[in-house]
C-alpha cells in the first residue's frame, strides 16, 4: 500500500530562504526559491503556494542541487484560480447561503437565499420561491469549497524510495516582472560638461510579493536571451546565476555569456503592483560636444535611403527647414564612464541659473564600453535652414542626371555657431560633385556633410551640383 504524505511549503516545518530573482528587459524573470523539505518512502504530494500568477508552468524545476536527495516526480500541477466572490458563488450553486441586506435605520440583517446560477451573464438568486438577477447583499459563505485553494499553487506528486530531507531548489519563468535603465544627464548653464545620475526602475506586476529578494537584472540582445532560453523555456540545466560577493557599490556589473548582468548588492523587497528605483551609476565631469545638423531632406543625417534615379522626385520642392541639435559623448574610462550601459531612456537636464531646466529625452539602446553615443535632443529654435532644387537635367542618351541644390543656413543666436549641412547624393549609385561653393566631407557613400561657421545673425548659402551616370 503506497503512502501518501501532503507537504505544503508554507507550514510551519517548511523553511524559505531569501529567493532570488533575475529580471530580463522584456517582462518576464527567472524566479528561485530554496526549500526544506522532508520526505517518506512512497507517494508524497508536494504544494508551493508562493508562486507568481505569472508564471510559465512548463518552465519550473524542482531538483536538489547536491544530487543527495532521492525522488522522482511522478506529475506536476499549476492552480491560479485563487478563491474569491466569484469562484465560490459558483462552488455554492443549487445551495442555499445567506446574504447581508440593509434592513434599514442603518441596520443590516442576514437572508436566505439560493444561488440558481452564479453569473454569466448575471447571478440568479432564489429568495422567498421568487428570483432575482442581481445579489441582493453581500454574500455570506459557510466555508471554502473543498478545491478552493488562496494563492497560484504548484503541486507536485513525488515519489522517494525512502526517508529524505534536505533542500530542495525551485526555479521558474514568470512574466509580469520588467526592468529599464533611466540616465539623467544635467548640463551647466553654459558648457556641455555634464554630471549624470543613472537609476534601474524595477516593475513587478506578478501577483507576487518578493520580501527581501536577492535581485540581478540581465542586458543584453533580448532576441538572442530567448533564443538561448527556448522561447523563455527552460531544457536541461538552467543557466548558472552565482551569487556574487557582498559589494559596497549599489549595483555592479559583469560580463555573462554575451550578456551583461548587474547585481543589486544588497537584498531588495518588491511589493506586487510596485515599481522600485535603484541607484546604478553615478559619474561627474563628463565631457561632451552638442553640435547643430541641418538635413534639408528630411531624412536621417546619419542614415535613410532615397529613392534612385527615375523613381521618385526627390529634392523637387523646399525641404525640412528645422535644424536639428545633437550631443555626443565617449563611453570611456577617460571620460568618467566606461561601463557597459543598458538600454533605457536619457534625459537631459540644463541649468538656468536658478533651477534646472529639462531640455530633452531620447531613448538608447545597449551601449558598450568605450563607444560613441550620439543622441538627437530636439531642434534649435534660433537656427534655420532651407534648401531649394536649382535646376535638374537628364540625358537619357549619355546615362547622365545633373542636379544642382542651395541650402541656406541663418544664425538667429547672439553667439557664433556652426550649423553641420548634411546632403544625400542618392538618385544614383555613382555620382560626381562638379560644383561647390565651400569644401565637404564624404561621410559614406551617398552622404556628404558641409560645415558652415556662422557668426551671430549671419547667414550664408551652400550650393552644389551633382552628376550622375548608370
Amino acid at each position: 500500500m503506497k503512502t501518501l504524505l501532503v507537504v505544503s511549503l508554507l507550514s510551519a516545518g517548511a523553511v524559505l530562504a531569501q529567493p532570488s530573482l533575475t529580471v530580463y528587459n522584456q517582462d518576464f524573470a527567472v524566479v528561485r526559491d530554496t526549500v526544506e523539505v522532508t520526505l517518506i518512502p512512497g507517494v508524497n504530494e508536494l504544494r508551493y503556494s508562493g508562486a507568481t500568477a505569472a508564471v510559465e508552468p512548463e518552465s519550473v524545476i524542482l531538483r536538489d542541487p547536491t544530487g543527495k536527495i532521492g525522488f522522482q516526480i511522478l506529475e506536476q500541477s499549476y492552480r491560479n484560480d485563487p478563491a474569491d466572490e466569484a469562484l465560490l458563488l459558483k462552488l455554492y450553486e443549487g445551495k442555499e447561503i445567506e446574504f447581508e441586506v440593509d434592513a434599514g435605520e442603518g441596520r443590516k440583517t442576514l437572508v436566505k437565499g439560493k444561488v440558481v446560477r452564479a453569473g454569466n451573464p448575471s447571478p440568479i438568486i432564489e429568495l422567498d420561491k421568487r428570483l432575482r438577477f442581481d445579489l441582493p447583499g453581500r454574500p455570506w459563505f459557510p466555508a471554502l469549497g473543498d478545491n478552493t485553494i488562496l494563492q497560484p499553487t504548484l503541486t507536485w506528486q513525488l515519489n522517494a524510495a525512502a526517508n529524505e530531507q534536505g533542500a530542495l531548489e525551485l526555479a521558474y519563468v514568470t512574466g509580469g516582472l520588467s526592468w529599464n535603465a533611466d540616465y539623467n544627464l544635467v548640463l551647466p548653464e553654459k558648457g556641455d560638461v555634464f554630471d549624470m545620475v543613472a537609476w534601474v526602475s524595477v516593475r513587478n506586476g506578478s501577483g507576487k510579493t518578493f520580501e527581501e529578494a536577492n535581485l540581478k537584472l540581465m542586458a543584453g540582445d533580448v532576441a538572442k536571451v530567448e533564443r538561448a532560453m527556448g522561447g523563455r523555456r527552460f531544457k536541461g540545466e538552467m543557466m548558472p546565476m552565482a551569487a556574487m560577493a557582498p559589494m559596497d557599490d549599489q549595483v555592479t556589473e559583469k560580463t555573462f555569456d554575451d550578456f551583461h548582468l548587474y547585481s543589486v548588492a544588497r537584498p531588495v523587497t518588491l511589493l506586487d503592483k510596485e515599481t522600485k528605483q535603484v541607484e546604478f551609476a553615478r559619474a561627474t565631469g563628463v565631457k561632451s560636444e552638442r553640435f547643430y545638423v541641418y538635413d534639408g531632406s528630411g531624412l536621417s543625417p546619419f542614415g535613410g535611403s532615397l529613392p534612385m534615379y527615375g523613381e521618385g522626385d526627390y529634392g523637387g520642392a523646399e525641404g525640412n527647414k528645422k535644424v536639428a541639435t545633437f550631443v555626443e559623448f565617449k563611453n570611456s574610462k577617460e571620460n568618467q564612464l566606461g561601463i557597459a550601459l543598458p538600454k533605457g531612456r536619457v534625459r537631459f537636464y540644463r541649468a538656468d541659473g536658478e533651477q534646472l531646466q529639462f531640455t530633452g529625452e531620447v531613448e538608447m539602446d545597449h551601449t558598450a564600453k568605450d563607444e560613441l553615443l550620439r543622441f538627437q535632443t530636439g531642434y534649435a529654435f534660433d537656427l534655420v535652414g532651407e534648401r531649394k532644387r536649382m535646376g535638374f537635367t537628364r540625358n537619357e542618351r549619355r546615362n547622365e542626371a545633373t542636379e544642382s541644390f542651395e541650402i541656406t543656413v541663418r544664425n538667429r543666436k547672439e553667439e557664433a555657431t556652426e550649423i553641420r549641412v548634411v546632403e544625400h547624393l542618392a538618385r544614383w549609385a555613382n555620382w560626381e560633385v562638379t560644383e561647390k561653393t565651400q569644401e565637404f566631407t564624404k561621410l559614406n557613400a551617398q552622404t556628404v556633410e558641409f560645415r558652415v561657421p556662422l557668426a551671430a545673425g549671419e547667414e550664408k548659402v551652400v550650393g552644389y551640383t551633382v552628376r550622375y551616370t548608370w
